[in-house]
């Protein structure tokens, strides 16, 4: 028999561990392992939680179709799970496990921890890349390293999928069915136990038909204007599909294969610019693949860690709770609290509001954003938060500091946005919607005035990023 030991990857079809056990000629088992203590030091966000406990009846419901029974069990930590898989591929004379590949520090260990364990009882073991669609060490620069900016990086992926043959995976039914009894695992049922706290995710459909339908509509509806309306947080403009792709739900070869479908090569346009994201998600893969100091909360740059923060707790709490007195931060700070999602463009502003405004440690947001978004991605996450903090690799100087002002009567500017979140200020004038303070009744406003003043905190950051830079190593 053949064990599949899902994690990030709730998916029966384009699963490659699923696909090649299914292909084995034995008989298929596939496991989940929940984790909750682990969970918690990784900041998982309950509303994350619930979206993988409802997403995993429906792959038992999907891989039932296919003969291959779901059994569940909890232990505490990463290193107990892999204990535990290989303590029951051991007793239940398990021939092969498979399992796809994860590139954060901790979750490398647990791989090595049952790797080892396995081959200790001469258990084969077959671990797959099947988070990236070109894994890391798959695309390298001239000198056959790996690449540390994004615009080459793209060049050289996009040369290499073109080139080389990549596909979707589909399972074919089994004709056997594994067989499992055990005191430890049990089928996946509502009372299985699940101890780690949950926020309800309801709005997000779990079933594969909708997600897979989701997909589509994107790509028949929205694509081929993303470039256009992307930026715009009041416009219903992006995918939403993040949530699907960072629990595994949807593979990125999925998304990639509808994106180019019967399309000329390469993609213009808004099919162009959603490409793009999509292969961010892949160089932050492969960047912590290469750096496993950014899974340790280190600085991509050396200097980065030489920076000083206040990490003022009150202005910490304000940007929290989304009572800074700027409304683009407030209303999308709001947003995230109430949903567990936020548009992209402001996860930008409210980044660099944080870093660069509050001159508060980039983690702090990084960490906060990862107990909150049903979206959490770790490397996505902490790609984006050290894009905005400076610190990453990235072609931009550290004197790119956004102005909550103009980013929001940019990109809100009629401020539907922002009297979504923050209805006191609907009936404000539209001139004074993104700086209320200006307004000839603010104090009558029920509204926070703003806690900094961005051209004064500008300056400050100016001269502490210079001084990390001119002065830090890193050590």
């Amino acid at each position: 028999m053949k064990l599949v030991w899902l994690r990030r990857d709730l998916r029966a079809e384009d699963n490659t561990a699923l696909y090649h056990a299914s292909i084995s000629g034995e008989p298929v088992l596939a496991i989940y392992v929940a984790t909750p203590d682990s969970w918690q030091a990784h900041d998982l966000a309950p509303i994350q939680a619930d979206l993988i406990y409802r997403r995993l009846f429906e792959v038992q419901k999907d891989l039932q179709q296919n003969n291959i029974p779901l059994v569940y069990a909890q232990v505490a930590t990463f290193a107990e799970s892999a204990q535990l898989v290989a303590k029951l591929a051991r007793e239940h004379a398990v021939t092969g496990v498979y399992f796809n590949k994860e590139y954060e520090v901790n979750e490398v260990q647990r791989d090595s921890q049952l790797v080892d364990l396995l081959a200790a009882d001469g258990i084969e073991w077959h671990g797959f890349d099947d988070k990236c669609l070109l894994p890391p060490g798959s695309v390298k620069n001239k000198q056959g390293d790996y690449f540390k900016v994004f615009t080459p990086f793209k060049r050289a992926y996009l040369a290499k999928m073109y080139q080389s043959p990549w596909r979707v995976t589909k399972l074919q039914p089994l004709t056997q069915q594994a067989v499992w009894r055990d005191e430890i695992v049990s089928e996946l049922s509502p009372r299985s136990s699940f101890d780690y706290p949950r926020q309800t995710s309801e709005r997000y459909a779990v079933d594969t038909e909708s997600i897979i339908k989701q997909l589509r509509q994107f790509d028949s509806d929205r694509a081929d204007a993303y470039e256009k309306q992307r930026d715009f947080p009041a416009v219903a403009g992006t995918s939403k599909l993040s949530p699907y792709l960072a629990i595994g739900a949807l593979s990125v070869r999925q998304c990639m294969a509808r994106l180019t479908y019967q399309q000329a090569l390469p993609l213009v346009g808004g099919r162009e610019i959603w490409q793009s994201e999509l292969i961010w998600r892949e160089f932050y893969q492969h960047l912590i693949y290469f750096e496993p100091k950014l899974s340790k909360g280190r600085s991509f740059t050396p200097w980065g860690d030489a920076l000083i923060w206040k990490n003022n707790p009150a202005w910490i709490e304000a940007w929290k709770t989304g009572t800074t007195g700027y409304p683009i931060v407030d209303a999308a700070m709001k947003q995230l609290n109430a949903t567990g999602w936020m548009h992209n463009r402001l996860r930008m502003i409210v980044a660099s509001f944080l870093v660069k405004d509050l001159h508060v440690d980039w983690r702090i947001g990084e960490s906060y954003f990862m107990s909150k978004l049903i979206d959490g991605d770790y490397a996505a996450n902490n790609g984006g938060w050290q894009w905005c903090a400076s610190t990453g690799c990235d072609g931009q100087p550290y004197f790119r500091i956004f102005n909550p002002v103009t980013q929001g009567e940019r990109f809100d500017p009629e401020g539907h946005f922002v009297c979504t979140w923050i209805p006191e200020l609907a009936k404000l004038p539209k001139k004074y919607i993104h700086q209320p303070w200006k307004a000839p009744n603010a104090k009558a406003l029920s509204y926070p005035a703003p806690i900094v003043d961005h051209k004064t905190e500008r300056e400050i950051t100016l001269a502490l990023y210079k001084e990390a830079k001119d002065n830090g190593n890193g050590a």
